[in-house]
């Protein structure tokens, strides 16, 4: 929760930082998207509160309605006159004056009914191929749908997610081996036959063949790196959020992040995600250790979906992944993205409740 509380109470500061001029000069208001995030944040702070109110086996009960809600939603999103169009990609539901990225909302639902599914079934998912193909055609009609909008980079840390659960409930290796080999292939084929992923792909193997116009993204969150160096420029004296790096306050904070507080200040993000991903298999192995699989398959989803989508938002700023609009969990400017984190972590305090009171009745 700490880590967590302050990835989030930096996010706040960066944000400020990286769309005040921005944010003057489009809407009239410095701080508009810094007043749009602390809504959010509120608004994640009691969505978390009531997630945490609710013991895990109503989560765990409720499988089969979230799974209809989350595929409900990724269905509505594409419905012309429903879903909200965003520089051509149909994510977003309009809700008043916010929009809700329905993608969010679903990964939070596969999440919980993967790991109730594993938990109720795992001999059978173990022994059997039927009860193994359900799962995948679940998580195929999820990446499918998502891919529709198009979102490439949800549908790669859904696919990402689903394999590490599926690991550790035991999966027989040819199985998983035959898995990986076919989701690998799947992306790569998607990648190569879509015209804009492969200039993505192109782009970023010589971004600065092209950096006025495709590449133009991944060279100015690369100089903001160089311009870093180790300590950085000083919170608030980045020049590339001055209208040169693109989405500064959104998928390429990090960069922004780098170039304020140089490679010291990048390394303590990185490094704070990696403390939350342990407490988090912390959770998971204790879950497995008082015999609540639900608890523990769930926690490692969420561990390796958070894991995951951090490494691909840092991968990108830095050059290391092609470009994928991912935000990065608790310090991105993103509505949607910070709830459902909220709402993550507070599910995983819930979790740890109910395993250190399993024990003190067992102790007692």
């Amino acid at each position: 929760m700490l880590v967590a509380l302050g990835l989030a109470s930096f996010g706040v500061i960066m944000v400020a930082s990286a769309s005040i001029d921005f944010a003057a000069q489009v809407y009239g208001d410095p701080w508009y998207f810094v007043k749009r995030h602390l809504i959010f944040l509120l608004l994640a702070m009691v969505c978390g509160f009531l997630v945490y109110s609710l013991p895990v086996d109503v989560w765990n009960r409720s499988a089969i309605l979230l799974l209809l809600v989350g595929m409900g939603l990724l269905v509505a999103v594409l419905i012309p006159g429903v879903g909200k169009s965003v520089n051509g990609a149909q994510r977003w539901f309009s809700l008043g004056p916010i929009s809700v990225q329905a993608s969010e909302v679903a990964k939070f639902c596969f999440i919980i009914f993967f790991a109730s599914f594993l938990a109720r079934r795992i001999g059978e998912f173990q022994t059997r191929w039927s009860a193994f193909f359900k799962l995948i055609g679940i998580l195929g009609a999820f990446v499918l749908l998502l891919l529709l909008e198009p979102d490439f980079g949800s549908a790669v840390v859904l696919c990402i997610t689903a394999g590490a659960m599926m690991f550790m409930a035991g999966v027989p290796i040819i199985r998983f081996i035959l898995l990986t080999l076919s989701g690998v292939v799947g992306l790569a084929i998607l990648a190569v036959l879509s015209p804009y992923r492969w200039q993505r792909l192109v782009t970023f193997l010589d971004p600065w063949a092209d950096q006025f116009s495709s590449g133009y993204q991944l060279v100015q969150s690369l100089i903001a790196f160089g311009r870093g160096e180790w300590l950085g420029l000083g919170l608030g004296n980045s020049l590339q959020k001055l209208f040169f790096l693109p989405e500064a306050h959104t998928d390429f904070i990090f960069a922004i992040i780098a170039e304020e507080f140089g490679l010291l200040g990048a390394v303590s993000i990185v490094a704070a995600f990696c403390v939350l991903v342990w407490r988090i298999f912390l959770i998971a192995r204790a879950g497995s250790d008082n015999q609540r699989p639900f608890i523990a398959f769930s926690a490692v989803g969420i561990g390796v979906m958070l894991a995951a989508q951090a490494f691909i938002n840092m991968g990108v700023a830095s050059g290391l992944l092609p470009t994928k609009g991912l935000t990065l969990p608790f310090v991105s400017a993103g509505g949607s993205s910070l709830i459902i984190c909220c709402c993550f972590i507070a599910l995983l305090l819930r979790m740890q409740v109910e395993c250190r009171t399993s024990n003190a009745e067992v102790e007692a």
